[in-house]
């Protein structure tokens, strides 16, 4: 009479590893997210003086920083321009400034952004028609009204290595952003609706 063992329940090792696998792509989404990386709110006044300070008031007023000059790159007699000459106002925010000043900015176009106002590169801008229109403002007819336009930076992690001083390199191909992907941001993280 033969003995013959039972057989030893066979280990799953390839379970293991695909749990391993799913765990390291989830945490490579996660390192993929795109964020904001800056939001500029510039005002263009055209000339120096009087009514470029009053826009430097009011661009203070709407972001709570300091703003500064911008300056004219090339002479046109025209329009009486000089090279240098301080022709409008900007500021930078980052991080938490620049989040909360985007939801407000985006209410005030009703969480409606044009699909136009997209770049290839995941950036994207629009505008503001009045001031007045952001929480805390009011009219003052020593003022007037101020337009603003909004650009928005979106970054994936490991964009620094573009910015760095040392060891400078370009974002390759693979890891840039995309304009679908800056939409597809956008609306799940600001609620925004993307008009064709």
């Amino acid at each position: 009479m033969s003995t013959k063992k039972a057989a030893a329940p066979k280990t799953h090792k390839t379970t293991t590893r695909q749990k391993k696998s799913a765990t390291k792509k989830k945490e490579e989404k996660k390192s993929m997210k795109p964020r904001i990386a800056k939001v500029t709110v510039n005002i263009g006044v055209g000339e120096s003086g009087e009514k470029l300070k009053k826009a430097e008031s009011v661009l203070e007023g709407v972001t709570k920083q300091k703003p500064i000059q911008t300056l004219s790159k090339t002479t046109n007699k025209d329009w009486s321009l000089r090279k240098f000459m301080p022709i409008g106002c900007k500021v930078t925010l980052r991080k938490k400034a620049a989040e909360t000043f985007l939801i407000n900015a985006l209410k005030i176009r009703e969480n409606k952004i044009s699909e136009y106002s997209f770049d290839n590169q995941g950036n994207f801008s629009f505008g503001v028609p009045d001031h007045t229109l952001f929480e805390g403002q009011k009219y003052d007819p020593n003022i007037g009204i101020f337009g603003m336009d909004i650009c928005v930076t979106v970054e994936n992690p490991g964009y620094r290595i573009k910015h760095r001083r040392i060891d400078q390199r370009k974002i390759p191909q693979r890891h840039r952003l995309t304009k679908e992907a800056t939409m597809q941001f956008i609306t799940e993280a600001f609620n925004v609706e993307v008009v064709e």
